[in-house]
């Protein structure tokens, strides 16, 4: 008989089946659909109190529909806008433009409403100006820390202020030197509003916070005084709502020198993300790297360590196959079960264990011992691995027929 050549050891096979894709990812995924979930909840329940705030059309607690039809039985009527085109065309000498987000505004958008509004004798009312608009907004003005919403009495010579009395006031303080100001309502030592007056370009009123427009307070204190005072000055009130969707929050000039965008005028898309969403990401970047660092470190090289207690050699061997299964590693285990077999059947053909694992010197022993009927020793002891978990166990059962063969014979 020609001994046979051992054949070339196989790569264990890393494939999984679905079901074991399931099984890993399942915990993730349940993960993510419980924050959906969680997250879909927590807004369905925000959206009524955040629906059409400061919104003069809406009813709800924290819309301004109550100023808004008080004003009109004052006389004053109350057109919304939505873009910046409608309210720069509508603004004038007795117009009040009232800007419920100037910070969302873009520095294009913030220097077109300061051309529309410069040259007349209107009023214009900036909701909670902060450090991003009040450069061109109102110059001259700086944002200061903000403060609690409380009731606060007037404290300054403005009649409006002095006939609504103490309203609830606070949020953004602001301060202001060299220019003809009257500050009201002070939270510590700074006015939480204050008065602008420009020559030849009427006034601009900052308020620190809009709370007193809101439906739930406007019957609080003097809140719904102070408004009537201030944004009924004029006949006509336009009531400004800046939002993203605005066409204009894209647009640009060629001499944007304080914006930078495209040559041909177009802004970029980094330049069109809000700079939450910027913050938010870089956020989430450092979190990703500080978790990748945290799952990676290693305290040193691995090393065998003794267990505290003993372990049956059963069990051992049920904790590999179960291993070796899960990773679909059949020729390990078809290895390990060819290795063993040939080590116990060395000593038993008089081979020497430095020989049990050579074909060409175990073979003619065996076959020697058993007689030539058993040809598939080749086969056998050194063949390929089984295909199939089947093939496998019909593999084991083999070889532990022939171990029991040679030991016999």
């Amino acid at each position: 008989m020609t001994p046979a050549t051992a054949p070339p050891a196989s790569s264990t096979s890393i494939s999984v089946t679905p079901h074991e894709i399931w099984c890993r990812s399942r915990g993730v995924l349940l993960a993510v659909l419980l924050l959906v979930v969680t997250a879909t909840a927590l807004a369905a329940a925000r959206s009524g109190d955040q629906h059409g705030r400061l919104d003069p059309r809406s009813a709800d607690r924290y819309g301004s529909r109550a100023i808004a039809e008080l004003l009109k039985e004052h006389g004053v009527s109350v057109r919304v806008a939505t873009t910046l085109h409608v309210a720069t065309s509508a603004t004038g000498s007795d117009t009040t433009l009232l800007v419920t987000a100037p910070n969302l505004l873009t520095p294009h958008q913030q220097r077109a409403l300061r051309t529309a509004t410069t040259g007349t004798t209107g009023r214009t009312v900036l909701l909670g100006a902060d450090s991003p608009s009040l450069d061109t907004l109102a110059p001259g003005v700086r944002a200061q820390s903000a403060a609690p919403v409380v009731a606060r009495p007037p404290h300054c010579s403005l009649p409006a202020a002095r006939r609504a009395g103490a309203v609830e006031t606070g949020g953004i303080r602001y301060d202001a030197e060299g220019l003809d100001t009257d500050g009201c309502y002070p939270a510590g030592s700074l006015p939480s509003m204050l008065l602008v007056r420009e020559p030849a370009a009427g006034d601009t009123v900052l308020l620190g916070s809009p709370d007193f427009l809101y439906n739930e307070r406007l019957d609080h204190q003097g809140d719904a005084s102070l408004a009537l005072q201030l944004l009924g000055s004029r006949p006509h009130l336009v009531w400004y709502l800046p939002s993203l969707t605005d066409p204009s929050a894209t647009g640009s000039t060629a001499d944007d020198t304080t914006n930078t965008g495209t040559a041909d005028g177009r802004s970029s898309f980094i330049e069109l993300i809000p700079s939450g969403w910027l913050w938010g990401t870089l956020q989430l970047a450092v979190a990703a790297v500080l978790a990748a660092v945290w799952r990676a470190r290693r305290l040193g090289p691995l090393v065998n360590e003794r267990l505290p207690v003993a372990i049956r050699a059963s069990e051992s061997t049920e904790g590999r196959a179960r291993l070796s299964r899960r990773a679909n590693a059949r020729d390990r285990a078809a290895a390990s079960l060819r290795h063993a077999t040939r080590t116990k059947l060395a000593p038993l053909a008089g081979v020497s264990p430095g020989d049990a694992h050579s074909p060409a010197v175990l073979l003619p022993a065996l076959s020697a011992r058993l007689g030539p009927a058993h040809g598939n020793l080749s086969d056998l002891l050194f063949g390929p691995a089984p295909s199939e978990d089947r093939a496998l166990v019909l593999l084991a059962d083999q070889l532990d027929s022939l171990e029991r063969e040679v030991r016999t014979s």
